[in-house]
């Protein structure tokens, strides 16, 4: 056991989050490209007689989940420039630990291996309901899980000096 770092964490510059964003938007953007450039390949090239129209719906799925995740990093991303060109903002850090950009980059690994999968068997497509079992997961755990099964706030002693004052009004009252 590696006994934790002591002080504060170091933080990156805003230069080196737009940085590193830039290279994540082009990586992720290459992986996607690459895998549809290999299956549309493959596809084409040897099994063109076997295109059905389920085959179509789904690359049109996959298409969408492509731009539309790399829509989503960049606007994410996107960021703001000073009059003089000078960096104010970076945008959103898409390499942050359980950020909202690493959602995205597993939605583009798990469609671009869904992708290339699909050239051994069609059943591979069945892996694109990770996703909205992932998101229904995640939405359990942050969020629905926790309001579901949260406890009742345990009387305090303060809370039980104010039970019993009101108790006492109430009996005055009641005289």
């Amino acid at each position: 056991m590696v006994p934790p770092p002591k002080g504060k964490a170091p933080t990156r510059g805003a230069k080196q989050i737009h940085t590193e964003n830039t290279a994540s938007i082009y990586f992720y953007r290459n992986i996607s490209l690459c895998a549809a450039l290999v299956y549309h390949t493959v596809t084409i090239g040897f099994y063109f007689d076997e295109i059905s129209a389920f085959t179509i719906i789904m690359n049109l799925i996959v298409s969408i989940l492509y731009v539309g995740c790399h829509q989503v990093m960049s606007q994410l991303s996107a960021p703001r420039f000073s009059e003089s060109g000078q960096l104010i903002d970076p945008g959103l850090d898409l390499n942050m630990e359980g950020g909202i950009g690493e959602h995205i980059k597993d939605i583009v690994i798990l469609t671009a291996m869904t992708h290339v999968l699909t050239l051994f068997s069609n059943y591979f497509w069945f892996m694109l309901l990770l996703l909205p079992i992932r998101a229904f997961w995640l939405v359990w755990v942050n969020f629905l899980g926790p309001w579901f099964f949260e406890k009742a706030p345990e009387d305090t002693e303060q809370d039980e000096k104010k039970r019993k004052k009101m108790e006492r009004k109430m009996k005055r009252y009641q005289q």
